[in-house]
Parts: C-alpha cells; structure tokens; sequence
C-alpha cells in the first residue's frame, strides 16, 4: 500500500570534540588554529555514520509520496461518505450550547479571512475556523468512528481539510487524497498506543489526522510534515473522563485546531525533537504500547477502507452493535415492550452496563446504553429521532431501563470486533428471543451504503437552515467530488 522510500542520509554529526582533544590536534599541527586542516582531513579518512531517520519522518515520507490515482476507489468513496456525514452531523450540532460558545468566541476574535464558518458564511483564520466547524460536529456525537479505537478521525480531516483547503484553493481531489492520507496517519500510531497509558481520550490520535492532512494540503516537504506530526503529539491531550460532559466535544474541537496549527506552524520551518514519535521520551514511549514496527508496516489494504465506520444513529458508537441487536430481537418476539421482563446485555466490553438509567441531559442520553436498548425495544427502531428531548427524556422509558442488566450467563460467542453486541429478550411468559451484531450498519466490515449516507444527510442537514434545493446541491457535489476544482465551492454552498 504505502511504498518504501528511500532512505535519506543524515548530516548529523554524533561525534563529540573534547577540549582535551582540540588542544592536542593544536599541538600537533604547530598552532592554535592549525589543528582545524588535520582534523579536516582525519574525518575525510573515516566514514561517518548517519542516523536512521525518526519514526515521523519515515512515516511522512510514505505518506507524502502517495498520488490520488495511487488510491483504491474505496478509499475515496469512503472520503466522501465522511465530507456527507460530518456536514450533517455539524448541522445538527451548530446550535448546541458548546458550539455556540465557541463559535461566538471566534468571531469576536476574528483575524484573517480564510475558511468559512459552516452554516454561518463568516470567514477566519484556516485553524479557528477548523475548531468551530469540528466543535459542531462533535457537539452533535453523530459523525463518524473508526471501529479499532473509536476515534472520530472524519471530524477532524473534514474541518481541517475544507479550512486549509479554502486557504490554498485546494481541489476537490487534493482534499480526499489528504484525507485517507490523514486517517492512514491516526489509525497507525493510534494502533502503537494500543497496550499503553490508559485514561487517554482517543482525541489524542486524531490530532495526527488533522496534522498529516494539513501538510499535505499545504503541499510541505517530508521533513516538514514530520514536524506537523511532532508538534501535534506535544500539544494534543485529553481525558477519557471527559466523554460524559461537554469535555468530550472540547477535546474533539481542540483536536482540530492542534492539526491545522500544527501543519501551519511547520509551514513556516517551526522544528521540534526528531525522535517525537519515537524513543523512550517520546509520544508512543511515553502514551503507547511501545511497539512502533506496526506504524511502518507494508500493508494491502487502507484503514479508511478496512476501519471507517459511519453512524447511523445518534450517541457513542460502541453501543451500535448492540442496539441493533436490541431492534432484531424486538421484531422477532413481536410483543409490546411491557412484555418483555428482562433485557439481557452480553459482548466482549459488556461485563457491565454503561451510562445512566435516567439521563438529564443530551450527554447523559448518548452515553447511556440502557437508554439506547430500552429505546429499541420500545419502539423497534432507534434514529435520529431518539437525539430529541422528547424521546430522550421520556418517563415511559424509565421502567424498561430499569430492566437493562448484563447477562450473567453469556452465550458462547466470538466477537470480532469491540463494538460487537448480544441482546437476549426474556418475555413474562417466559419465551427468549436473541440477537447478536458483531460489526453494525454502517461500518467497513458490513460495507457502507450510499443510501445510508444520503438518508443521513437528508434528515439531519435541514438543521442548518439551508434550502432543500441547497441540500441536494451539496450531496451532488461530494458525491462527485473529485470532479470539483476549488473546495470553495462546496463552502460557499454551505453559507
């Protein structure tokens, strides 16, 4: 997939002059400054060795030499699919507490005009707008996830990729190539922290996402790409505590922001530590497992077409296999929610039950998994409707929450992937009805429909307030996105 490229020999010299040294050399030759010819001419009798370049710059350097026409046609439909749903999971957060805050912040800072505002038409400078439009998407908690680390990788190669994109007039295939270049980047070294610090949030990875996009968008050489990657794994953090309150859409906004700025400052020749990645003290030591062989291996395949996984259905990924489960079962036993007596949760992660069983707020609902199964079987579905107050703070919903336990005697099944979920329904006559989801709709594994993406699209950009001919215009574009000249165009639609 990516190819090797050549190695390119250092000038660093590791070799250090004693002054003990430097006086001999002096003696010797009959001078203070006399001994500078022969040391000249003793290095030129001895070969220097050159230092292997560091993780970062050998993975820029994979990346940087990937052309659009090198890319498997997956990929860039997968690129697309993320451009359509992050735009509309933006739309339905743009008016969320969170964004509007920072939103409003930004314009009363304003700066240069160089990237639009989604929704908004006001224009910023390319890092402050990508952190606004990142904040909408992220707010919402309905774009996308990679289904190894539930990372929201589209979030951040979408803001920062149009903002940047806009600043350079990049076209329509400079931006999709920067984006599956962009994912490459965080799905590898998200993998090298597999094993490693926990409490991390996978905010953290995305920055690298937004930074390797950002360079490649502004066209920097190897080296300076590395350094993007560098100064993001010095300035991204996060907390996984933080994905239970508005932290978790700061992080994601914040993650944005680092990339761009990243890629930006290493545009202007900013350089940090050539080991970032890599050593003991660095961003895998330190965060990850240690294991840095995995980030430059051969491959056939691209995590954008293996691992990208689009939701379909508001609130935390994880939970998506299981409430599709929920839903088969549901169908299956054919009787009303008050019938069921007990709703019984099994998978690899679902030794417990996660989130609250009466959320306050819209946080609360998303990260509750008796909220999202209790939804499902009371009603036989679970979409976008199910992000409303109305269905998120239902009464009604109390009692069947209330029957949400974990399966003290799980069936024997083996679960691919982490998201993979079993629900068993037990009905007051006794009757079991049960449903297993390994990968849900909507993820690489099962394959990604256009026409789950359009019907996402459809129902949520009409939060933006943009005209249903004006949302039709947008899909036709990013359906046929390679085709367009300047990313501008797409924006200017969104005003």
């Amino acid at each position: 997939m990516l190819d090797r490229p050549q190695r390119k020999r250092s000038t660093r010299d590791h070799e250090t002059l004693t002054r003990r040294r430097l006086l001999e050399g002096a003696l010797a030759t009959g001078g203070v400054l006399g001994f500078l010819p022969a040391l000249v001419a003793q290095q030129a009798q001895r070969e220097i060795p050159a230092a292997a370049p560091g993780l970062a710059l050998q993975l820029a350097q994979r990346l940087n030499s990937v052309s659009f026409d090198a890319l498997p046609s997956l990929a860039i439909e997968h690129a697309k699919m993320i451009l359509a749903s992050t735009l509309a999971s933006a739309a339905l957060g743009s008016d969320f507490k969170s964004s509007v805050i920072v939103r409003d912040l930004a314009k009363e800072h304003a700066g240069k005009s160089e990237a639009s505002i989604w929704f908004d038409g006001m224009r910023l400078p390319a890092h402050e707008a990508a952190r606004v439009n990142a904040m909408q998407s992220d707010d919402a908690a309905s774009d996308d996830s990679d289904i190894r680390n539930t990372a929201h990788y589209g979030t951040a190669l979408t803001s920062v990729g149009l903002s940047i994109g806009e600043r350079v007039g990049a076209s329509g295939r400079d931006l999709l190539r920067a984006m599956v270049i962009g994912y490459e980047a965080a799905g590898r070294l998200g993998e090298a922290r597999v094993g490693g610090r926990g409490g991390i949030h996978a905010s953290q990875i995305v920055g690298f996402a937004g930074a390797a996009a950002g360079a490649k968008l502004l066209n920097l050489s190897d080296e300076q790409m590395a350094q993007a990657l560098g100064l993001a794994a010095f300035t991204m953090g996060g907390l996984s505590i933080g994905t239970t309150s508005e932290a978790r859409q700061y992080m994601g906004a914040t993650a944005a922001y680092c990339g761009a700025y990243s890629a930006l400052v290493a545009s202007r020749g900013y350089a940090v530590n050539d080991e970032s990645l890599d050593t003991r003290g660095g961003w895998v030591g330190v965060y990850g497992g240690g294991d840095t062989q995995g980030v430059l291996a051969d491959r056939d395949d691209w995590g954008i077409v293996r691992f990208l996984a689009i939701k379909l259905w508001p609130g935390a990924h994880p939970f998506s296999g299981t409430v599709e489960a929920a839903v088969n079962a549901i169908r299956e036993a054919g009787v009303p929610a008050d019938d069921v007596a007990q709703i019984l949760i099994a998978g690899r992660n679902r030794t417990s039950i996660d989130g609250s069983r009466r959320p306050k707020d819209y946080t609360g609902a998303i990260t509750s998994l008796p909220y999202f199964v209790a939804s499902a079987v009371n009603d036989r579905d679970f979409s976008w409707v199910h992000a409303t107050p109305a269905k998120m703070f239902d009464p009604g919903l109390h009692p069947i929450m209330d029957r949400v336990e974990a399966d003290p005697e799980p069936p024997a099944i083996e679960y691919q992937w982490g998201w993979g979920g079993t629900v068993t329904l037990v009905t007051r006559s006794g009757a079991r009805f049960t449903s297993t989801v390994d990968a849900p709709r909507g993820s690489a594994p099962r394959g990604i429909e256009w026409s789950d993406v359009d019907a996402k699209y459809r129902a949520l950009i009409p939060s933006s307030g943009l005209s249903r001919r004006r949302i039709e215009e947008t899909l036709e574009m990013i359906h046929a996105f390679e085709q367009v000249d300047d990313v501008t165009e797409l924006t200017r639609l969104l005003s």
